[in-house]
């Protein structure tokens, strides 16, 4: 006799909410681990399902309220705490630090990796924010894009002109010497 499969609860939530068929939902969870891919991600970038329809379920199942991003302005961000390599790998952006606490845009509260990750690399207490996926991937596009401007608008003649304060060098003179 087989074990039975454990799907995630977000998964299971999907087929209750009649979303997806359970042979859909393991077939998902399996292909998401083998591309490493956040479950979300997957079924979003496959078309099984939409978007807005998974975020409403994690949403109703995970008791998190689901934030509009476009509501924010994303120059305020605190996505300069995290590498961008770390943003993209994990599909999670942060948001906002208060205090010891940062907050992290996530389309699927039960990607407890990026949670861990963004909570290590910046020794700060993460909590999701849910949020739907295509809009967090779009975000995470821009945002990332217009730091790289705002890094590429630098030339190395700005650095040359870069005015650093009086130079406090030891100045070497004759008279010490003797």
């Amino acid at each position: 006799m087989e074990a039975p499969i454990r799907l995630s609860g977000l998964a299971r939530r999907l087929i209750n909410d009649n979303l997806l068929s359970e042979q859909d939902a393991i077939a998902a969870e399996n292909n998401a681990k083998e591309k490493k891919q956040a479950l979300v991600s997957f079924l979003v970038n496959n078309n099984d399902i939409s978007s807005g329809e998974i975020a409403s379920s994690a949403s109703e199942e995970f008791g998190l309220p689901l934030f509009d991003l476009s509501t924010m302005n994303m120059e305020l961000a605190a996505s300069d705490l995290v590498k961008e390599d770390l943003i993209r790998q994990h599909n999670a952006l942060p948001l906002y630090q208060h205090g010891n606490r940062l907050y992290v845009a996530v389309s699927d509260p039960t990607n407890l990796q990026a949670l861990d990750a963004f909570q290590f690399n910046t020794s700060l207490a993460t909590h999701p924010v849910l949020v739907d996926e295509q809009q967090l991937s779009s975000t995470i596009t821009q945002v990332l894009d217009k730091q790289n401007e705002a890094l590429n608008d630098f030339s190395d003649d700005d650095f040359d002109e870069l005015d650093l304060g009086p130079d406090d060098t030891p100045q070497s003179n004759a008279s010490d010497d003797v």
